[in-house]
């Protein structure tokens, strides 16, 4: 039967010292939430419910990637097994496995909760928990066995000496059920505890009492089973997903110099050959080709980089460089820039909505803007593409083969026809027809020993 994963992401998440649920915050490119989400679907979960309390909409603004996401209030948060009986009145009971995470275990492994699940399967277990052994099991239930099962959970607070010592096995807090089961004992918990709360992990004791099969599944690894509470840990988390995710792309193929400078996103794509370097950071849906350099300094977001570019310092929004092209140094692409095959964005050249046809060269501190340049396009420094009047934005369109001299500014709408020259220092404001030279400057005037009059008067003045 289909796998159900209920994300219990309704706690306020006070340790973090923030207006906003801990579940939102992002590790790397993703809210927290998102990341245990996609494990559990990765998994094979066709159905996710997300426990929400005050801050829903937050969490549903967070979960936007994904399609079909259940959506259950927790009005009253008390305890995790409450959260569990709030969904099952809600749905009205659980059919085939059921999985319960923690909506702050971004590191669980999808592999991790299909072990869970199988499991279960193999041996018709009414719960199967998540075990690992930390270097430090201050504060973890210690999980106890008998005969290769569970027999029960002792809290930190209420093991012997001896339990601390010799009971290594911790609880996780992860828990893959039989949804009939749990439909039918959840009603079993109670909450004579200090917290007056109802804590899901006392189904444990529940089915052992009543002699239903309980087993866990360790995790070799137990950062997956980290938890976040605070920002120092949020970090500590991010780290360890950091070095996940370099370790798998060097394993295909992509140089890094510097593993620990590089931050790479849950979606982005590099092919092999690709050298990043340090301080570079690739967001988003982010894709880059093959033999690519990326970086230094540089931050690419929802990005598209074809194979044997240069990208250098240079930061791009939603931008699409083609094979072959170069950006940068200090290079900034912003929505729309799309740079054609062998095209060029230079020293501190901003980009913005336009097209920079095959082989046509912005190098050095320029800004382009709603702009279409055809192919073989020069650009000298210091030029402008004046698309804002203030109110309303207008386009610049540049045929092909053209050169812009220096310090030229473009005020659009204007058209620069094929094969055009426009000279230095012009402001452009009607059509250049093509192969026509563009010229627009005040004439030079000369007056002859006018410094050294001016220089003359002014010491005069100083003595």
């Amino acid at each position: 039967m289909p796998l159900t994963a209920i994300v219990l992401a309704a706690g306020e998440g006070t340790r973090m010292k923030s207006r906003h649920p801990k579940v939102v915050h992002n590790l790397l490119d993703k809210p927290i939430v998102w990341w245990t989400v996609r494990a559990a679907q990765a998994a094979g979960a066709e159905r996710t419910i997300v426990v929400v309390g005050n801050h829903a909409d937050e969490i549903k603004d967070a979960l936007a990637d994904f399609d079909a996401i259940e959506y259950v209030e927790q009005h009253e948060r008390l305890g995790t097994g409450h959260a569990v009986r709030v969904v099952r009145d809600a749905v009205g009971g659980f059919n085939g496995p059921v999985v319960v995470i923690n909506g702050d275990a971004p590191l669980l492994r999808p592999e991790t909760i299909t072990a869970l699940l199988d499991e279960t399967r193999a041996h018709h277990n009414a719960c199967t928990l998540l075990t690992m052994t930390p270097p430090d099991p201050t504060g973890y239930g210690r999980v106890v066995f008998s005969d290769g099962r569970v027999s029960g959970i002792v809290e930190h607070k209420d093991a012997t000496p001896e339990q601390r010592i010799h009971e290594t096995e911790c609880n996780v807090g992860v828990y893959c059920f039989c949804g009939s089961r749990l439909t039918k004992n959840i009603d079993l918990l109670a909450h004579d505890n200090v917290q007056s709360e109802y804590y899901i992990t006392d189904m444990v004791g529940i089915y052992v009492g009543q002699g239903e099969p309980v087993s866990a599944v360790h995790v070799d690894d137990y950062r997956e089973a980290l938890g976040i509470n605070s920002r120092a840990q949020l970090a500590v988390a991010t780290r360890i997903m950091q070095e996940r995710i370099n370790e798998r792309l060097m394993a295909e193929g992509v140089t890094m110099l510097d593993p620990s400078t590089v931050w790479i996103g849950a979606d982005v794509t590099v092919d092999r050959d690709t050298e990043i370097l340090p301080m570079t950071m690739l967001f988003g849906s982010t894709h880059v080709g093959s033999d690519c350099v990326i970086g230094p300094n540089t931050r690419l977001t929802d990005t598209s980089v074809g194979n044997g570019c240069i990208v250098d310092e240079t930061v791009a929004l939603s931008a699409i460089i083609e094979d072959g092209a170069t950006c940068g140094p200090r290079a900034y692409l912003r929505p729309g820039a799309h740079l054609m095959p062998h095209a060029k964005a230079g020293t501190h050249v901003e980009i913005k909505n336009s097209t920079i046809g095959t082989g046509s060269k912005v190098p050095h501190l320029s800004y382009i803007g709603d702009t279409t340049m055809g192919e073989g396009v020069n650009v000298g420094a210091g030029s402008i593409t004046c698309n804002y009047d203030g109110y309303h934005k207008f386009h610049t369109t540049i045929g092909n083969h053209v050169f812009i001299g220096s310090d030229t500014m473009m005020v659009a709408p204007v058209t620069i026809g094929d094969g055009a020259l426009v000279g230095a220092s012009s402001c452009i404001t009607q059509d250049v027809p093509a192969d026509a030279l563009a010229l627009e400057r005040t004439e030079q005037r000369i007056v002859e020993g006018y410094a050294a009059t001016r220089r003359a008067k002014l010491e005069e003045k100083e003595d």
